[in-house]
């Protein structure tokens, strides 16, 4: 079973992660870390450098628990839902799994919502992970 992980943070005590590495062994899944974001020469270098940093942490701390794991970061000029849906068509992934947390009317009208996006143009499950903790 391959399983995606739409990812922009990493934290190894958070509830996202937890999820991944559950459902990885009950599957015995190899994990897909995947980080998108759009290319613009407004956005400093060192975004970019610290997104895919967080990526190799994500990844190490996987394979330690015993987990297949890669890491993809995507650089385009797509959105990143638009990205997280070509990547799992492009590679045969079988579950995607994201982090949600509440937002305000405003801030989805301004932002948009990746989740939802991903949610609504997946072609394979997706298992939404409640990442704000309580």
């Amino acid at each position: 079973m391959n399983i995606m992980v739409g990812t922009c943070n990493f934290d190894a005590e958070g509830l996202l992660e937890a999820a991944v590495l559950k459902h990885a062994r009950a599957f015995n899944a190899k994990i897909y870390l995947v980080r998108s974001m759009e290319v613009s020469e407004s956005i400093p270098r060192e975004v970019f450098a610290k997104a895919e940093k967080l990526l190799e942490k994500g990844k190490s701390f996987f394979t330690r628990q015993g987990v297949k794991c890669e890491s993809h970061f995507i650089e385009t000029g797509l959105t990143t839902g638009e990205n997280l849906i070509q990547f799992a068509k492009n590679n045969q992934i079988d579950q995607i799994i994201i982090g949600v947390r509440s937002r305000s009317k405003i801030e989805k009208l301004i932002f948009g919502s990746t989740a939802q996006y991903v949610i609504l143009n997946s072609s394979c499950p997706v298992l939404c992970v409640n990442v704000k903790k309580t």
